[in-house]
């Protein structure tokens, strides 16, 4: 009897404890599906640049580099802070995570704001050859991606304010977390497809 009852009180937490693996699981599942996609974009890519004699538009030499390094290195720093952002919570230190996460959308917005600002000034559009085609199909995908990871940032944020939000455990900042080291490792591989493999 009494082994009964105390297997009938510990069921409950076995299960939360599944659910929240489940989650986990689910997560990491749809991050390698989104790798699939975007493994398939750098293949085309890659093969379509080696088979093509005339790569580049007509009239253009190649892409300016300076400003999407520095972009990058914003974005690619910006994986750091989220990091802090989520020591801060674990700390306890909800203020601290606020600060943090808001340094996090306010660098993956100037991310944005510099593509933006380089697709203004290309001389070359999305139906100009092979390459403006992948070029603004690849940048484009990744900036969506990167324009989720800001929402799903202002979501998290904004739930913080809620009393007892973090009752159950931080999972919404942990995928969230690792929604955005997985676009800055996208990123990172674009930028060296694109930018210094010209």
């Amino acid at each position: 009897m009494e082994t009964s009852i105390k297997t009938h009180i510990q069921a409950p937490h076995a299960h939360e404890h599944d659910e929240e693996g489940n989650k986990q699981y689910g997560f990491v599942v749809f991050l390698l599906s989104e790798s699939v996609i975007f493994l398939s974009f750098f293949a085309a890519y890659i093969v379509t640049k080696l088979s093509t004699p005339t790569w580049l538009p007509t009239g253009v030499s190649g892409l300016e580099i300076k400003e999407p390094t520095i972009n990058t290195v914003i974005l690619v720093s910006s994986s750091f802070v989220i990091y802090f952002a989520e020591r801060a919570l674990l700390r306890h230190n909800l203020w601290g995570y606020r600060i943090f996460l808001l340094l996090t959308m306010l660098m993956g917005s100037y991310f944005l704001y510099g593509q933006a600002v380089e697709w203004g000034g290309l001389e070359f559009g999305f139906t100009t050859g092979v390459f403006g085609g992948l070029f603004y199909l690849l940048t484009g995908f990744h900036g969506l991606h990167v324009l989720t990871g800001i929402i799903l940032q202002t979501i998290i944020l904004a739930r913080s304010f809620i009393p007892g939000n973090f009752d159950n455990g931080h999972y919404g900042v942990y995928a969230t977390s690792l929604f955005w080291h997985f676009v800055d490792v996208i990123w990172i591989i674009l930028f060296i497809l694109i930018y210094v493999w010209q």
